[in-house]
């Protein structure tokens, strides 16, 4: 496998050379980031495999094929399973280096995991393919890499430590500088600067690079999003500048909320000392092919993924911008973006500059539309915003607004350790939790990151009923048939390629004529007492009970020692028993909700009398899920 032996960083002992070597290196993300930014994620396998073997003759540096959402999306909307997806890759692709896309301590999911379940991941992941690991952190707190990096170097892997660029008063080159640093002390074979906003320009491009290659002795991976249409331009700056490797897309899945087209900059550089070498001719044969692939998946196409120079003027990523449109659209509130665009930085603030990627993009700008809509700054505060300010994602960037986090913890005081340190050990307790559904040890990490989705997987599976969703774009009704106007109970929004739903999450019990109706927005709750949803949904068809919404039918929580959960969801875990003795405030039950695992917790010290649900039911605010009796 030469392509896959040899790395820049791998020649480190060719100390002398007569020639220095300025070939531009090219890493692919057509299988990876380029679908999920432009189509939801949705590629399947069969798709990419098609063209796997002409991928593997290209000479690219690499190929990006695994991680970020894509793991999800596999298991969760296309029914298949991501390890299987990978182990077909790494055979149909032998030559070619394998990438993924790592979140740190979050892996592949959307909370901070345990050690062991970091170091097991990583160590399966290398094993199945990968030779690559891109790993950041959303705070940029080395911190929440270490465990990570320090597992795929045992691994025998590439490490790429990664550095989420942004611009706030807390972020200066210098100190990505200092950061990079650390990053190749800690062990990085390359260093990358990830701009998943499309906000780093030409300038800053070749300043940042300059300033780079001063101090740090390992090369530079550079990766831009083109959602500004800068980022074929402050590529070229950051090659001139030294930059040995960045990030492009074939054509046919470029551009926009994408990267720049791969034809396009091996084009640019054919014929100067920065020539990747690439065949231009069999670029376009495989662009061609993902061509007529992106025909199939058009219904998840959305109209925001495109250039959006506003990304500039407001510092908001594309993704951010159509998640945002999304959602005041539906609630009938379009009209407030431009207060939500003015609100989304001040949020940043009060939480110190983090950089907007996932998951604080949708930290931040949830919080902001809720301060929006709600005409009240932080009147409902989301739990993740909480556990922002409680220092569960890590070191902010900059100082954060203590008025902001009083309103969040209250008097609360926040942790300063790294937040995985307060996180016990889980695959052994997972192992006999699933009690003999995971066949592999690739299943109980699935579990692990997901297992709610896992489950349904497994099962699926076993009963040999894995059906993905389909590609079919649902006809249009026609005229005679139109209905009035309804706003859904449930739809999607995307943010860099990751889907959420925004939906009316449940219904509770009748009071005096109204039953609350609770509105979730990627399991962010607000309540609304209303007689019907026909007050939020016009019809002339009466009350609407759809599918998607849960009633009640648990008893109402009346009494002090009743559980219930403040989001809808599905319960994920039960961590008593009946007859056990429970401290107000100890965790009973978890609850996930729209990709996020929420803690429940007893509000009184007792004895557990009932408990009425089991893993898997799903559950409404203000129901009983557990009784507990006061001694």
């Amino acid at each position: 496998m030469p392509n896959r032996a040899k790395t820049p960083a791998n020649n480190k002992a060719r100390v002398v050379e007569k020639k220095k070597d300025t070939r531009t290196r090219i890493t692919d993300t057509i299988l990876r980031d380029s679908h999920q930014s432009l189509l939801a994620t949705r590629m399947r396998t069969e798709d990419m495999l098609e063209m796997a073997p002409l991928l593997d003759k290209v000479g690219y540096w690499s190929l990006e094929v695994w991680g970020g959402a894509t793991f999800d999306a596999c298991l969760r909307f296309l029914k298949e399973d991501p390890w299987e997806r990978l182990k077909l890759l790494r055979k149909a692709i032998p030559n070619t280096r394998l990438q993924m896309l790592l979140r740190g301590q979050n892996l592949v999911g959307y909370r901070h995991y345990p050690d062991d379940v970091v170091r097991k991941f990583v160590e399966r992941a290398a094993k199945n393919g990968i030779d690559i690991f891109r790993i950041f952190d959303a705070l940029n707190d080395i911190r929440n890499i270490e465990v990570a990096v320090k597992a795929a170097k045992e691994a025998k892997a590439h490490v790429e430590a990664t550095i989420c660029y942004t611009t706030s008063p807390a972020h200066t080159h210098e100190g990505f500088v200092d950061m990079a640093l650390k990053l190749e002390g800690m062990g990085a074979d390359t260093v990358c600067i990830k701009d998943m906003a499309g906000l780093l320009t030409p300038g800053a491009a070749f300043d940042l690079v300059t300033k780079l290659k001063e101090k740090v002795s390992v090369p530079l991976h550079i990766h831009s999003h083109d959602s500004s249409g800068l980022a074929a331009m402050s590529y070229l700056k950051a090659i001139e500048a030294g930059a040995e490797i960045i990030d492009t897309a074939l054509s046919s899945l470029a551009s926009g909320t994408s990267q720049p087209p791969t034809e396009s900059i091996v084009a640019a550089l054919k014929d100067t000392p920065y020539d990747t070498g690439l065949d231009l001719a069999l670029l376009s044969d495989v662009a061609d092919h993902f061509r007529e692939v992106r025909k199939k998946y058009k219904k998840f196409e959305s109209e925001f993924t495109a250039i959006n120079t506003k990304t500039l003027v407001v510092q908001i990523p594309g993704g951010m911008i159509s998640n945002l449109a999304n959602q005041l659209r539906e609630q009938n509130a379009l009209d407030k973006m431009n207060d939500v665009f003015a609100e989304i930085p001040k949020v940043r603030k009060d939480m110190g500059y983090p950089p907007l990627v996932t998951p604080t993009s949708q930290v931040v700008g949830t919080q902001a539309t809720l301060n929006v809509l709600m005409g009240e700054r932080y009147k409902v505060i989301t739990s993740e915003t909480r556990n922002y300010f409680k220092g569960l994602y890590g070191r902010p960037p900059g100082p954060v607004d203590e008025d902001a986090r009083k309103k969040a913890i209250g008097d609360e005081k926040p942790i300063t350790c790294r937040p995985a340190d307060l996180l016990e050990p889980e695959l052994d307790k997972l192992m006999r939790e699933i009690d003999g559904k995971a066949k592999s040890v690739e299943d109980l990490l699935s579990y692990a990151l997901f297992p709610i989705v896992a489950l349904e997987f497994f099962e699926q599976r076993e009963a040999g009923k894995l059906a993905p969703e389909p590609l079919e774009v649902e006809p249009e009704v026609k005229p005679d048939h139109v209905v009035p106007h309804l706003a859904p109970s449930e739809f999607i929004v995307t943010v860099h390629g990751e889907s959420y739903r925004i939906k009316v999450a449940g219904a509770g019990h009748r009071v005096e004529g109204k039953r609350p109706f609770f509105i979730s927005v990627d399991n962010r709750l607000e309540e609304v007492m209303i007689e019907s949803l026909t007050e939020v949904i016009p019809t002339t068809a009466g009350e609407i009970e759809r599918p998607s919404i849960t009633q009640s039918v648990r008893p109402k929580a009346r009494k002090e020692g009743d559980v219930t959960t403040p989001i809808p969801g599905k319960v994920t875990s039960i961590k008593i028993a009946v007859g056990a003795k429970v401290a107000e405030g100890d965790t009973v039950l978890t609850v996930e909700a729209m990709k996020m695992e929420n803690e429940v917790h007893t509000p009184i010290s007792g004895t557990v009398k009932r408990i009425l649900v089991k893993i898997g039911d799903s559950v409404n605010p203000d129901e009983t899920l557990i009784e507990v009796e006061k001694e």
